[in-house]
């Protein structure tokens, strides 16, 4: 039974569960989608020629047929991989090829470079469907329009301060088919297709990024359903065709950028098919000269909020976002404030101690009573040792007459939790901190701390913890565990996000101050009465 347990056996037990649930969560809960290999790669692009790879609906009902029937792209020429048409923006550089694609984007701004301090490229390979490719229900159509160049109206526009616009124009036979794209500064674009006779198409916002693909990071396709309902596929668990009728958002994502359609007005008819590998691939039904609303770039909240707050929703934290969501948006309001991200990570974490100070406080007042209970539990323990009904009951007793919690010390701990998985969540996937700077050595909160000095303090604050908590072993082996659990947790977070161990350690001094205080004002009054 719980009530046989020592004060400093609930704190072991409670410290290595938490231990645990973190090692349990990464195992259990962190996607582990490994980036594909070379080989891979090419047997997904040669795979994409089957028919069942390519289609997108006219309605839910008419998904399967047109998954079945709708062509492919053939094996393309570098001819039709030319640079036609470049876009210039203040922070980016969006290159289309020469069948209206976008066939590149290039980041421009510091916090995007790559580890060369080179400009970011959204796409490393030439993986098809690109952004705005377009795709016809008939065979012969199809392959003639991947065979086909366009002729474009200008081949270079400057979109830093106004958007611009570029048409892209194919003679498929005399099917005359008109892309029009306008390009605004912040990414977002709105494309129209335009048909001189009405023919069956679908249109891509193309594959993902590849850019970050690791293994705790949620990458893969989402879709916006008309209900509000979000659908993820990750990477590797596409299921074949899946069609959603009037879907708000379809979106291709990496662990910082994305591609997407989106219309939250009249939605779009989309369907998600599957590679070779099992990924996620997005077609829309296109419509003669509907206007498709579409987004290029990272996931950055300012930018998505400001193009439509709802476009928001492609920043994706996984399997925790219902806790890691609100935290980041506390963050980011800490940060209009406090312009550096490290300390707003201090100042969320104070703000959480406060929030949890009722709790904290009478856990550090139980554990201390505890103390000061151990000789009268030691008594009932000795008195009722062949019969646990009546040792609970008198230690129930004990318990109620003085006011002491025996899980009054576990609770705080393991409310800490929650707050520390979506710390984790919103570093791994925010790219507001991707690059973002602390103090001398911390050059990337949402990396590990190159020279270990952040695992190192946190250990040793643990550790003063330790010390100032009050503490009654009667094992000698809990002891040891105990005193040993500072350098488990410090190899532990060697290779967290140094904006995590930053949290975990600012929680730590707190935790350390206000239990002096707590013993300080309890021996204060132990003495006056």
């Amino acid at each position: 039974m719980i009530d046989n347990m020592s004060t400093q056996t609930r704190v072991v037990i409670a410290t290595v569960l938490s231990l645990i649930v973190f090692m349990a969560y990464d195992y259990l809960f962190m996607p582990k989608t490994i980036p594909a290999t070379e080989a891979n790669r090419s047997v997904a692009v040669a795979q994409s020629s089957d028919p069942s790879l390519t289609a997108a609906p006219r309605s839910v009902e008419t998904a399967a047929s047109d998954s079945r029937s709708a062509s492919t792209a053939p094996v393309q020429t570098s001819e039709l991989d030319r640079v036609i048409a470049t876009a210039e923006m203040s922070n980016m550089t969006m290159e289309f090829d020469a069948l209206g694609r976008i066939s590149q984007v290039y980041l421009k701004d510091r916090q995007y470079r790559d580890e060369e301090g080179e400009e970011l490229k959204l796409y490393n390979e030439p993986k098809i469907p690109r952004p705005l490719e377009i795709r016809f229900v008939d065979q012969k159509l199809n392959e003639l329009a991947f065979k086909t160049p366009y002729t474009v109206s200008v081949s270079s526009v400057n979109v830093s301060d106004k958007p611009e616009k570029i048409v892209f124009t194919q003679n498929l036979d005399g099917l005359i088919v008109e892309k029009s794209v306008v390009i605004y500064p912040d990414h977002h674009y709105e494309l129209t297709v335009k048909l001189s006779e009405e023919r069956p198409f679908y249109i891509s916002p193309g594959v993902r990024p590849d850019i970050r693909v690791d293994a705790y990071t949620v990458h893969g396709a989402m879709v916006e359903e008309a209900d509000g309902t979000l659908t993820i596929i990750e990477d590797g668990d596409a299921k074949g065709t899946e069609a959603f009728r009037k879907a708000k958002i379809a979106v291709a994502f990496d662990r910082y950028y994305a591609t997407a359609f989106y219309d939250f007005e009249n939605g779009l008819d989309v369907v998600v098919n599957k590679d070779a590998e099992e990924n996620p691939i997005l077609f829309v039904t296109g419509q003669n000269g509907r206007t498709v609303n579409g987004y290029i770039g990272p996931k950055e909240y300012k930018i998505l909020n400001a193009i439509h707050p709802n476009l928001t929703k492609v920043i994706e934290f996984g399997w925790f976002t219902f806790i890691a969501y609100p935290v980041f948006k506390i963050l980011m309001w800490i940060h209009n404030y406090i312009p550096n991200w490290g300390w707003a990570i201090v100042a969320l974490t104070i703000l959480v101690r406060i929030v949890l100070y009722p709790l904290t406080y009478k856990g550090m007042v139980s554990m201390y009573k505890l103390k000061e209970l151990a000789p009268k539990i030691k008594e009932i323990q000795a008195k009722y040792k062949g019969d646990p009904q009546k040792m609970n009951m008198h230690m129930m007793e004990l318990y109620k007459k003085h006011k002491a919690n025996p899980l009054g010390g576990c609770l705080p701990m393991l409310l800490q939790i929650p707050v520390f998985f979506a710390i984790y969540r919103v570093l791994l996937n925010a790219i507001e901190l991707k690059g973002a700077e602390w103090i001398l050595w911390i050059e990337d909160l949402s990396v590990m701390d190159p020279y270990f000095v952040l695992p190192i303090l946190m250990g040793a604050s643990m550790w003063v913890h330790q010390v100032v908590t009050p503490s009654n072993f009667t094992d000698p082996m809990q002891e040891k565990i105990f005193k040993w659990l500072p350098v488990v947790f410090t190899f532990f977070f060697v290779t967290f996000p140094a904006g995590l161990v930053l949290y975990w350690f600012t929680n730590n001094i707190f935790s350390i101050a206000q239990q002096m205080l707590v013993n300080r004002m309890l021996e204060n009054r132990k003495k006056v009465d």
